[in-house]
């Protein structure tokens, strides 16, 4: 396909002048694009409470999990419709196009308003922001690898590249910063409310820079010297994927590159993350200060492994890249919880709950549309337990009988919502009870908020919580405040009706006694240990995705590059990779197994092995230029 340049060709010297211009512009604008496609990952638990409130927590979770998703999942589509105008038009004209597209639909994001609001609009307009921000995207990477691989010298387009392959997690990061500088000025509880949105609207800014840098670039030389010759193509979709010398090139990138190249990198950033804050209940701030110190000591590896492959070859660096990820995942994730949450990990080691549910009782609770409703004993019961990271298995019992849990020497009969009727909130607040006195007694780490009681119920709540084993005189004695009639029913203390000719009534704070969250002791956790780990799980992103890059741009002839490395590109990252976070998820979810969800990179992983091994060329010797 392409010829082989000899030694004499190849320059070792450091970059020109232009080079750097051209690495810093194409790397700088794609950073901000990145930053701005990122900001909904970082954001996922705002934006799923403020968008997808009225669903349930473990629903929430999954949806806005595919929320995120649906920006990757049309990215193939942007591939196709930016690749082919980059290969008609240029490569320059293409960037401006998908960074305004992208900046705008990310400010709209910002000060769309809530579910609370506008009701089903909102995640509807949410979702619509996602896929225009997806089909950005699909036209950018193609078109800023290509734009640099095209200005490298040849034997250097590894490295060159390999600045390329540093924005994703450069703007991953920098959007990590700047979350984080919001919530330190504002407070965890005025983020929470609405300052989550302030960084989507300071994508303003960036776009403004953005633009301006790519304004002041020149068009590929490849690409002028082609249109120059009359050598370009006139129909780069069919050229690229309706002939099968071509599309057969497309199909090895996707499966014996891609595809691992994805999941691998999907994993070691993003599913990390979510196993940090929403299944180890590590806090927000903390987790995303470990995930952005690995980013800085791991993002170097990528002009590292760059560098390399133009030394060794991109494909054996791949290949190693995708052995070690399969080989450790597993060790890696159980040590990252014993690092986290050395608590939960003692209890998940020798605390395991059964789920005693008759037949047909548990459902696989996948719900991307978030609208099903699982509402069976055997469902309450196991998501439930999923929700507090609790390892189950599930156990047939008699036909016609409600699922039960037993935890330790506890037993809690579950219900079923759909026969309790009106009493269905009653049962899930002494369901959910039950079970989490269970787990505190066998060792979970769960706290437990204290409770503000007035007088009229305070003899009542001492005898429906036994296991405090409170003196009615002692809290009494205790603290305890006077509160006015009607502020009794504005914090929800009495109703109405018990409010009625009250004018005034003490109310007591009882510590330790409200609802219970599962926590991470903020003193336990090894920041050391879990950034090491992190940063391992980096370094297996840069090893399989520094020298993808140039590998791609090495497998198309010029007319068609920008369309055909596009596609297979976006297919692998878009689809298999953005559904991972949402699909692991829920593979542990149906599992009872935190871990379970890792099957889903590896498995992936391992295919692309294969393949690659078996069938992928070498191509760091191909002259791009002589096509």
């Amino acid at each position: 396909m392409a010829n082989v340049a000899t030694t004499a060709e190849v320059r070792t010297g450091g970059m020109t002048r232009e080079e750097k211009k051209v690495i810093f512009a194409s790397s700088l604008g794609t950073v901000f694009e990145w930053y701005d496609f990122y900001l909904y990952g970082s954001l996922a638990t705002f934006i799923g409470a403020a968008f997808f409130s009225q669903y349930p927590e473990t629903t929430r979770n999954i949806f806005a999990l595919l929320a995120f998703a649906a920006g990757f999942l049309v990215r193939p589509f942007g591939a196709l419709v930016f690749g082919r105008l980059g290969d008609l038009v240029g490569r320059k004209y293409t960037f401006l196009v998908t960074i305004l597209i992208m900046g705008l639909s990310t400010f709209l994001v910002g000060i769309l308003p809530g579910a609370a609001s506008i009701g089903i609009a909102a995640p509807i307009l949410l979702i619509a922001l996602r896929m225009l921000q997806g089909l950005a995207l699909g036209g950018e990477y193609g078109g800023a690898a290509t734009y640099v691989a095209e200005h490298a010298p040849h034997g250097r387009r590894g490295f060159f590249t390999s600045w390329i392959q540093t924005t994703a997690t450069l703007g991953l990061f920098l959007s990590l910063v700047v979350i984080l500088g919001v919530q330190l000025i504002m407070g965890r509880e005025a983020f929470a409310a609405w300052g989550w949105r302030i960084p989507f609207l300071l994508s303003v800014i960036l776009l403004g820079v953005s633009v301006w840098i790519r304004l002041k670039m020149n068009e590929s030389p490849a690409f002028k010297k082609m249109k120059e010759e009359g050598k370009g193509s006139k129909a780069p979709l069919t050229e690229a994927f309706g002939q099968w010398r071509n599309a057969k090139i497309a199909l090895l990138a996707l499966f014996g590159a891609v595809v691992g190249q994805a999941v691998v990198w999907y994993s070691g950033q993003f599913y990390a993350l979510f196993f940090l804050q929403n299944i180890l209940k590590v806090d927000a701030q903390s987790a995303n200060l470990m995930v952005a110190a690995s980013l800085l000591l791991g993002t170097g590896f990528f002009v590292f492994f760059g560098w390399l492959s133009d030394k060794i070859g991109r494909k054996p660096i791949i290949m190693a890249g995708l052995l070690l990820a399969m080989v450790t995942y597993f060790p890696l994730f159980k040590a990252m919880t014993w690092a986290g949450n050395p608590a939960l990990a003692q209890a998940q080691a020798s605390v395991r709950a059964t789920v005693t549910a008759a037949p047909g009782d548990c459902k696989f609770q996948f719900n991307p549309t978030g609208t099903a409703k699982f509402t069976t004993s055997c469902d309450i019961a196991t998501s439930y337990l999923t929700r507090n990271s609790v390892p189950y298995e599930v156990v047939a019992g008699p036909a016609g009988t409600p699922a039960t849990v037993k935890i330790g020497d506890a037993t809690i009969t579950s219900y079923d919502a759909v026969a309790a009727g009106a009493d269905a909130k009653a049962k899930d607040g002494a369901f959910q009870k039950q079970v989490n006195v269970a787990l505190q007694a066998s060792g979970y780490p769960l706290a437990r908020a204290a409770s503000k009681v007035p007088d009229a119920k305070l003899d009542a709540f001492i005898a429906a919580n036994p296991e405090l084993k409170l003196d009615a005189a002692a809290v009494r004695a205790g603290n305890k405040a006077s509160v006015a009639g009607p502020d009794l029913v504005t914090q929800k203390l009495l109703t109405a009706e018990e409010a009625t000719g009250v004018t005034e009534m003490a109310v007591y704070t009882v510590p330790n006694s409200g609802t219970f969250s599962m926590v991470a002791d903020p003193q336990a956790v090894n920041w050391v240990a879990i950034i090491a780990i992190l940063t391992v799980l980096v370094i297996y992103v840069t090893m399989v995705y520094g020298p993808i890059a140039a590998l791609l741009v090495e497998l198309f002839p010029t007319r068609i590059r920008y369309t055909g490395m596009s596609l297979p590109y976006h297919i692998g990252n878009g689809w298999f990779g953005g559904l991972l976070p949402a699909t692991a998820f829920a593979m542990s979810a149906a599992k009872g197994d935190i871990y379970f969800g890792l099957w889903y990179p590896i498995v992936f992983a391992g295919i692309t092995l294969v393949i690659g091994l078996l069938f992928l060329p070498e191509t760091k010797d191909r002259d791009i230029h002589a096509e």
